[in-house]
């Protein structure tokens, strides 16, 4: 019988010096020489081989704010991306419970991108069979990516909005009993993996920051835009340790569900699916701000071309070191979350000692060719045009489409719930009503340890 290869717990993701010390050895050797080696899953971290967390300090030349803006990091990542994360903590979390057979049954990653491609990846390195269902208008990066890995893609009509389609495909798929459907948007082993991981990684990362003259040891706020709303559940982690944190989420203008019941199509790719997921904690949310897709992609250009670099060195005096970082660790989505950070901290009117969290989830290698349609579009970037987005962009930040997590907006915002869980996806009105205890949350919270249990205790079996 085909065993299941399991990799790292919880535990070992947030602490890779954890893992037995050959293992983690090869595994960062591994990351390079042999990107498909099963190995890698025990580089699924926020860390680097020295332990240290991946992150940058936006200088303040470029976000035009005194509050210190800081984003974590997904690009070395297995994939490329920190979604592998969420991936792989659902499958193992199946496989551990024995809901899903590698040699029996073919798994459906539900994705507009990033997680389809980490459960490509993942899929392939445990010995399961993948099938990837994703909005046919997603960047050729993203298909190219999830072929390399092996699976199957079936794409949906539309775009990044377009969730619902893909919903419809899985309904389809789930009528052959081998089929098993890990949707992101829905499952649990996503929130656990941000919330742990993610979570108490920034909690660390305060620390650090303050030994290096950064804030004052706390985080004053976490910002993210949300796809599945797996990544914004690190800011539950974080509003447990600092009660007056703020947590922030992120849609684009063009499709503004959360602000005000809004749809429509957009190009921030792996956010803004025209719903309220299952596993997005709304009623712990103190702010919606929306971000338009066009300055999301502008501010790309900015970032990582060469003229827009350029200026960020000549004019705005940021060092080329840095420069040449930032240019190495941004995509579309990862703009988005800096201009919502730059929002939160006018909004707020943060100072020098608040330190603002996000997070850059993939890399600027996704989105090749949809900077080349920017810049036939928009024209390529130069002095005057860097410049431009600079100002307009980053500096010129405006505190406009934001709205507040009063507590009627919060419960409106968990109402929205009610038309895709339970009117399309098969929840009940209980099940619906039941997060509305923050107990319920915490019990979620609560299982990483048996799920830690489990995956080690799988591991020394031989699942």
């Amino acid at each position: 019988m085909t065993k299941a290869i399991l990799g790292p717990t919880f535990e070992e993701m947030l602490h890779p010096n954890k893992v037995d010390p050959a293992t983690r050895q090869k595994a960062v050797k591994a990351l390079k020489d042999a990107p498909l080696d099963p190995i890698n899953l025990y580089n699924i971290t926020w860390r680097g081989g020295d332990d240290k967390i991946k992150y940058e300090v936006l200088p303040n030349e470029l976000t035009g704010v005194e509050a210190p803006i800081v984003v974590m990091y997904g690009r070395d990542f297995p994939t490329g991306a920190h979604k592998v994360g969420a991936a792989y903590s659902v499958l193992a979390e199946e496989l551990v419970f024995e809901r899903v057979d590698i040699e029996k049954h073919t798994v459906v990653w539900p994705s507009t991108g990033n997680y389809g491609i980490g459960g490509a990846w993942v899929g392939g390195r445990v010995g399961a069979k993948s099938i990837v269902v994703l909005p046919e208008g997603m960047s050729k990066e993203r298909f190219e990516r999830i072929e390399t890995y092996g699976a199957q893609i079936i794409k949906t009509p539309g775009v990044e909005s377009n969730v619902k389609e893909i919903y419809d495909k899985t309904w389809e798929l789930k009528r052959d009993p081998d089929i098993r459907i890990l949707n992101q948007f829905e499952v649990m082993g996503n929130y656990r993996f941000h919330y742990h991981v993610t979570g108490n990684t920034i909690v660390e990362l305060a620390a650090v920051l303050k030994q290096e003259g950064v804030g004052a040891g706390r985080i004053a706020a976490y910002c993210s835009a949300m796809g599945s709303a797996g990544t914004i559940a690190a800011g539950d982690r974080l509003k447990q340790v600092w009660p007056d944190h703020k947590i922030v989420g992120l849609e684009p203008t063009q499709c503004p569900t959360l602000y005000n019941n809004g749809y429509g199509g957009h190009d921030i790719q792996g956010i803004g699916d025209k719903h309220v997921t299952w596993i997005h904690n709304v009623l712990n949310m103190d702010a919606i701000a929306c971000l338009d897709d066009i300055e999301c992609k502008k501010g790309l250009q900015a970032l990582t071309s060469e003229a827009g670099m350029k200026v960020l060195m000549t004019r705005y005096g940021v060092p080329e070191t840095k420069v040449k970082a930032l240019s190495t660790i941004f995509g579309i989505s990862g703009v988005c979350n800096v201009l919502g950070a730059i929002k939160t901290a006018k909004h707020y009117q943060f100072g020098k000692d608040d330190v603002i969290v996000t997070i850059c989830t993939d890399a600027i290698d996704r989105y090749h060719s949809v900077m080349g349609d920017m810049a036939r579009t928009y024209g390529a970037m130069d002095d005057a045009r860097g410049m431009a987005y600079v100002e307009a962009i980053f500096h010129g930040a405006k505190t406009d489409w934001i709205k507040d997590g009063t507590p009627d907006m919060r419960r409106q915002w968990h109402s929205l719930k009610y038309y895709t869980w339970v009117e399309q996806q098969g929840k009940t009105v209980e099940e619906l009503d039941a997060q509305k205890d923050p107990q319920w949350w915490i019990k979620h919270q609560q299982l990483v340890p048996e799920m830690d249990k489990r995956i080690a205790d799988a591991r020394r079996s031989g699942l």
